[in-house]
Order: C-alpha cells, then sequence, then structure tokens
C-alpha cells in the first residue's frame, strides 16, 4: 500500500513538473517574429491610413482573421465619433481576408470633412478585435477656376495704339585692369596652445535614461522575458525537489512508526 502510494505521489509531481515546464517554455516562441497567415488573430487597416485625404471611391485595405472566425464589419463615422454615428460599408464579409480588399468606400455622398474607419473582427464566441484609421479628411469639393477674358482692343484708329519707345543700349568700355600689390608679411611663430582641462557635462536629471537597451531592427526585452521565465522555472523546480524530498522524509517516518 505504501509503495503504491509512493508511486501516485511521484507521478502526479512528473506530471505537475511537465506541466509547469510547457507553460513557462511557451513565451519564448515570441522571440521569433513570423509574417501573418491565414488563422491568426489579425485585424489591420492597411490603406487608407490615419490623416490620409481621400475622395471619391476607396478601397479599404487591410487584413481580419482569426482562429474562430466568425465574420469582419467596416465601418465609418465623423469625427469626433460617438456610439450612434456608426455607419457599416456594404454589408457582413463572412470570409476572413489577408493583405486584401476589406471593404469599398463610396465618399461621394459625404461631407467633406475628417472620418474614422473602424474594422471589427467578430469571433464565434461573440467578442471581436478591432482596428482604427483615424483623421481621414474626405475633400470631394474643389474649387471651380474663374477665367479672366483678355481685352479687346479696337483697331479701327491708330491712335489708340500705344507708343514705344526704345532707348539705345549703352556698351560698357571695358577699363584697364587694377594692379596687384603684394606685400611680404613677416613670419611670426604661433605659440602652440596648451590643454586645458575641462569638466565632463553635468548630466540632466530630468533627462530619462532607457533601462532596456535596444540594438537597431532588435529589442532585447523578449531575450529578458525569457531569461525571467528561465529563473522562475528553475525555481520551482527547485520547490518541487524540495517538496519530494519532504514527502520522502515524512513517508519513511510513517513507516517507520508502523513497524
Amino acid at each position: 500500500m505504501q509503495k503504491k502510494l509512493l508511486l501516485i505521489v511521484r507521478q502526479a509531481i512528473f506530471f505537475m513538473l511537465m506541466a509547469i515546464i510547457t507553460v513557462w517554455l511557451a513565451p519564448s516562441s515570441d522571440l521569433i517574429a513570423a509574417p501573418a497567415q491565414q488563422g491568426e488573430d489579425i485585424g489591420v487597416i492597411s490603406s487608407p491610413s490615419s490623416n490620409a485625404t481621400v475622395q471619391g471611391v476607396v478601397s479599404v485595405v487591410g487584413s481580419a482573421d482569426h482562429p474562430s472566425f466568425q465574420f469582419y464589419i467596416v465601418e465609418f463615422s465623423p469625427e469626433p465619433s460617438s456610439g450612434d454615428q456608426w455607419q457599416i460599408i456594404g454589408a457582413i464579409r463572412e470570409q476572413p481576408v489577408i493583405n486584401g480588399q476589406l471593404a469599398t468606400w463610396d465618399t461621394t455622398s459625404l461631407a467633406d470633412g475628417t472620418y474614422t474607419l473602424r474594422l471589427r473582427v467578430v469571433r464565434l464566441d461573440g467578442n471581436y478585435t478591432e482596428a482604427f484609421a483615424q483623421q481621414i479628411v474626405v475633400a470631394n469639393s474643389q474649387p471651380t477656376p474663374t477665367g479672366t477674358s483678355a481685352p479687346v482692343i479696337d483697331a479701327t484708329d491708330e491712335s489708340d495704339f500705344p507708343v514705344i519707345e526704345v532707348e539705345p543700349t549703352i556698351t560698357p568700355t571695358d577699363l584697364p585692369p587694377t594692379p596687384t600689390i603684394v606685400i611680404d608679411q613677416p613670419i611670426v611663430d604661433t605659440p602652440t596652445p596648451r590643454p586645458v582641462a575641462t569638466s565632463a557635462p553635468l548630466e540632466d536629471p530630468d533627462e530619462e535614461e532607457s533601462l532596456v537597451p535596444t540594438v537597431q531592427g532588435f529589442s532585447v526585452i523578449p531575450l529578458r522575458d525569457a531569461c525571467l521565465y528561465g529563473g522562475a522555472l528553475m525555481l520551482t523546480i527547485f520547490m518541487l525537489f524540495g517538496f519530494l524530498s519532504a514527502l520522502r522524509v515524512l513517508i519513511k517516518e510513517f513507516r517507520n512508526r508502523q513497524r
């Protein structure tokens, strides 16, 4: 009976240890960035982007997908946007889109101004992911240039024609070149400046210093998180082994008492 109990306890601790290792090592996969693929949780409006100026019929491009994808909708609202001003563009789409056209937005019937686009990716459980493109300027009205007609000159009377007087052009006469006078300057030895010690610039206490070093194109934040995960994992393993050792001591003491 005691051997079976000890075997069950060891198996339970083993499965618990494997589960903890799996959970702690799972976040390390975030260190490798991968492009968006079908089936991932993604909601992005690529075009038109925020602060863009549009007119006429606009193609809304982006991505909308999720592992439990149900449908997505694209909406717009004049700014400042509120809950009752959102209007759907087209209809509900039940097919995911990756880097493609999400909807076609006809702005010809809208008043000129700033608008916000909203993409909502709805999942099977009713929750959703949203993406926004804000400060989009709709400018369909263009000012009409006003033409100015040229004046009509009546040529019936010669006195109406303007008289243009042309003055003769005076060509300047080239002057003789001015002689160049060269004055020899005495050579004076220039003393060599002595180096002067300068104090190091004082650090500005108001200037914030980043606690996390970064390299162009690469962030060490995920690496730091992985180290923290590894340290926590090792601490958990040591605690489990300590618990197992204490349990074995208790079982031996219990067996000695039975004898």
